[in-house]
């Protein structure tokens, strides 16, 4: 089997629990043609990267799926854009909080994914649960692995990053939740589409 390297945060901003690191764990150990390596990865600007590329260099995986939350959104969302800014609205898990500054002085402006993130939101969509391509990974550590990773590998990898909504049980009144049973179905789908020449 290929082997498919999938990462997820840790709890951040004072929460007890992140919905990606849940949907993580609960998946199966292997889906369609590849076994899942999972690897929760902390919510740390630059350390989420070293811990990912740490494990990727260990392992040699075909592709890189990372999952991240996003508590103002209702859909499903694979990321089509790393942009090389960090700019944080809140501390990460270490206390730091860059503003307007380059992950990489030497990279470029953007990447794109290189995983197929149409096909997986419409693949997510035929299942009756709500996703979109996202044109934006925000501009904190779920973008910092995303653009990192990208930056890395450049083209040597099939690399991708999609955010999801809270759980309802993480859901408030000004953010909205969705069944961790629907992420599940929707991160499996979206795996069923990854194919490895």
């Amino acid at each position: 089997m290929k082997k498919l390297l999938i990462t997820a945060f840790e709890p951040f901003g004072g929460e007890d629990k992140n919905s990606s690191l849940m949907t993580l764990l609960a998946l199966p150990d292997a889906i369609g043609d590849f076994e899942l390596i999972k690897l929760e990865v902390p919510c740390v600007f630059g350390l989420a990267a070293e811990a990912v590329i740490a494990k990727a260099e260990e392992i040699k995986p075909d592709a890189i799926l990372s999952l991240g939350q996003a508590a103002s959104r209702s859909q499903v969302t694979p990321e089509l854009v790393a942009i090389n800014l960090r700019n944080a609205r809140i501390p990460d898990n270490r206390g730091n909080s860059p503003q307007r500054e380059a992950i990489d002085d030497q990279g470029p402006a953007a990447y794109f994914s290189t995983l197929p993130v149409f096909e997986m939101s419409e693949a997510i969509k035929d299942q009756g649960i709500p996703s979109a391509v996202s044109y934006s990974a925000g501009t904190f550590v779920c973008n910092d692995l995303f653009y990192s990773l990208r930056y890395y590998y450049r083209e040597d990898m099939p690399i991708g990053f999609i955010h999801l909504p809270l759980t309802r049980e993480q859901a408030t009144a000004d953010s909205p939740g969705m069944d961790l049973s629907d992420m599940i179905l929707a991160i499996i789908k979206t795996i069923e589409t990854i194919t490895i020449s």
